[in-house]
């Protein structure tokens, strides 16, 4: 195998990307070198080049999924062999981002692609799917904590049916995944064009995302609405989604709370969700949901978003991050294959 690669890195703070040569890494033990095949883009790939978040070393290498085959496996690793397909998040490391040619990911924490998805559609679901599981099934007294609802592979299928829950970005790559709770009924802020698609992926109900929400979701249940979930969470739609929600639920957001405080209710709770499984607050339940990963996805239960693929391998990311910072993206996940990188 060659020793090089082409990688997509952040040059620096607030800076530009550029496609660079780089060493392939080595798995130590537990660890896995995948050879991407398609990598996911995300918004916090460009709200880390906006606002400096989370990286610590320059220039870095970012991208928070991928699909791939295994190329080499450290000592110890049972779970994948080499040459198997795999689907994995990435991390905030160099070794660990997936805009680039290999990467590295730990063995308790990655998955075999079942034979009916593609490497593009398995790169659609990791970290959307996981920031999801994470807001829902994570302990609420856990920094970054969740609903602490019981997730469907320990019984928690139907559970809570009757639970409204309202998802605002319904057709945002997280938002797609809301779907898949326990919780029903489901309510979707959306464009209604993406109404048919959502109500596949387990919406039952689709709102305008210009109506006023709390309005909308009065008339559609007269429950009060334990459960909010804004996976868009800037401040107009964190405001939306509050107001939305009754005395005595819980808001959970991607980003900090921006809520005007004079809004602010001490019987309405709020969490923000911090969507890495690689972190150490959120490993146990990472573990888990990849132990059920392939079997969710062969069965349908956790589904691809719509692939577009982007051109030119990783150096097609930038633009793509432009039109994800512009809200030009919709009902899609942007794919880039960090093969075709010239």
């Amino acid at each position: 195998m060659v020793a090089q690669q082409k990688a997509l890195f952040l040059l620096e703070p607030h800076g530009n990307f550029a496609v660079k040569d780089t060493s392939i890494p080595e798995p130590g033990p537990h660890e896995v070198l995948v050879e991407i095949h398609a990598a996911g883009l995300n918004p916090i790939d460009w709200k880390i080049q906006a606002f400096n978040m989370f990286i610590q070393e320059y220039p870095a290498i970012l991208g928070c999924d991928a699909a791939g085959i295994v190329k080499k496996v450290g000592e110890g690793v049972k779970i994948v062999s080499v040459g198997d397909r795999v689907v994995h998040s990435g991390a905030f490391t160099n070794v660990r981002g997936t805009f680039q040619q290999y990467t590295i990911v730990p063995d308790d924490i990655v998955a075999k692609i079942p034979d009916n998805i593609t490497f593009d559609q398995a790169a659609t679901i990791p970290s959307a799917a996981a920031t999801a599981v994470l807001a829902y099934y994570n302990q609420p007294a856990m920094p970054f904590g969740g609903l602490g609802l019981t997730a469907p592979w320990d019984g928690g299928r139907g559970k809570y049916a009757g639970e409204p829950i309202v998802i605002v970005g319904g057709s945002s790559a997280v938002g797609q995944y809301g779907g898949s709770s326990a919780v029903s009924p489901i309510i979707a802020s959306a464009s209604l064009r993406n109404e048919a698609h959502l109500k596949s992926l387990g919406a039952t109900h689709i709102v305008d995302r210009n109506a006023h929400l709390a309005s909308a979701v009065r008339a559609i249940t007269p429950k009060p609405v334990k459960y909010v979930f804004d996976s868009i969470s800037l401040k107009d739609t964190q405001e939306a989604a509050y107001e939305a929600l009754a005395p005595g639920g819980v808001l959970l957001t991607t980003l900090e709370l921006e809520v005007d405080k004079s809004k602010i209710s001490s019987e309405k709770r709020t969490t923000m969700v911090f969507g890495e499984v690689h972190a150490s607050v959120n490993r146990a339940l990472g573990q888990t949901f990849y132990k059920h990963f392939t079997e969710m996805i062969a069965v349908g239960e956790l589904k691809p978003n719509n692939v577009e693929l982007l051109p030119n391998g990783l150096a097609g990311v930038p633009e793509g991050l432009e039109r994800l910072k512009g809200d030009k993206v919709s009902a899609a996940k942007l794919i880039a294959r960090p093969k075709d990188t010239v």
